[in-house]
């Protein structure tokens, strides 16, 4: 007895953003049962890794951090810190996720510069390499750093999200968390998803729409906090070296097999300016990049 799948539509709120879930099911309590479980485990992650709140794990580790000491860390906690000392080598020292500190010194919600000392002083509190990781132990030889998943938790969630779908035989979806994107093979009748790539300078206008049956899609850009002063844009990707936001592309879209490697290898190509472009190609990675000056490049360019 063969069943017809039916679609189905989750939207959830998690990570400060809009989320959603789309899957092709036999029946709706199969559905609702997988949904249920890939939110739980979204908000779980959240709840872990938030900066916002003091009794997460993320809090617990930056409290250790500002008076300088070591901290055991779990399994999940050494995967993701892992990941982001490969980022931090595969990117010349742009992704270090020591660097959101940084946000002490820029308010996007002013349109007040910050004070040159004030970032100068946040940069040497800056560097994973001073930093000694060596799982299970994370020490901090500086006092005063801190570091921040921001870059790294909502991707990964993402393809656990998929993971999750995959484990509950689901064979057709999409998970969507705040346009970081896996697809979890076509639509029911076989046919590609189409997901948009949002344009960076039009706040409902898509770049480019692609049609994807598998794989990832995630984006970085200017456009999510930003200020506008004297006509410049000071985007929230901010150079970890010099403590200033990147001026050279406005977004960046890859495509990968995974989320947390496509929205990765974005910000790095954000932080790389004029060359992140080579630096996907290098890594083999198909992209779409816009400039501030509204010049569209890159492999996935039709």
């Amino acid at each position: 007895m063969s069943f017809k799948l039916e679609y189905f539509n989750y939207p959830f709120q998690a990570m400060g953003t809009p989320c959603e879930i789309q899957l092709f099911a036999k029946t709706e309590l199969k559905a609702r049962s997988v949904a249920k479980a890939v939110m739980a485990d979204v908000h779980k992650l959240e709840a872990r890794y938030t900066r916002y709140r003091s009794d997460s794990f993320l809090s617990a580790i930056n409290r250790v951090a500002s008076t300088g000491g070591r901290i055991e860390v779990d399994e999940v906690t050494a995967g993701l810190l892992n990941y982001a000392a490969i980022c931090y080598e595969q990117s010349d020292g742009f992704f270090d996720i020591t660097s959101g500190i940084l946000r002490r010194a820029w308010n996007f919600k002013s349109d007040v510069l910050p004070d040159e000392a004030q970032i100068k002083a946040l940069l040497t509190k800056i560097g994973w390499q001073k930093l000694r990781w060596k799982s299970p132990v994370l020490e901090f030889p500086t006092a005063g750093m801190e570091i921040d998943f921001g870059g790294v938790v909502k991707e990964y969630a993402v393809d656990r999200a998929a993971a999750l779908c995959q484990s509950a035989g689901i064979r057709h979806g999409v998970i969507n968390l705040g346009g970081d994107i896996k697809v979890i093979g076509p639509r029911g009748d076989g046919s590609p998803w189409r997901v948009g790539i949002r344009h960076p300078r039009q706040k409902k206008g898509l770049l480019d729409t692609l049609l994807l049956s598998e794989g990832a899609l995630a984006s970085s850009g200017d456009y999510e906090r930003c200020i506008l002063i004297e006509g410049v844009r000071y985007g929230h990707v901010l150079n970890p070296k010099t403590g200033w936001p990147v001026r050279y592309l406005s977004s960046v879209s890859v495509v990968g097999d995974f989320c947390v490697v496509a929205g990765s290898a974005s910000t790095i190509a954000m932080l790389k300016e004029d060359k992140g472009s080579a630096w996907l190609d290098a890594m083999g990675l198909p992209h779409l990049w816009v400039d501030v000056n509204g010049v569209v490049g890159g492999s996935l360019l039709k």
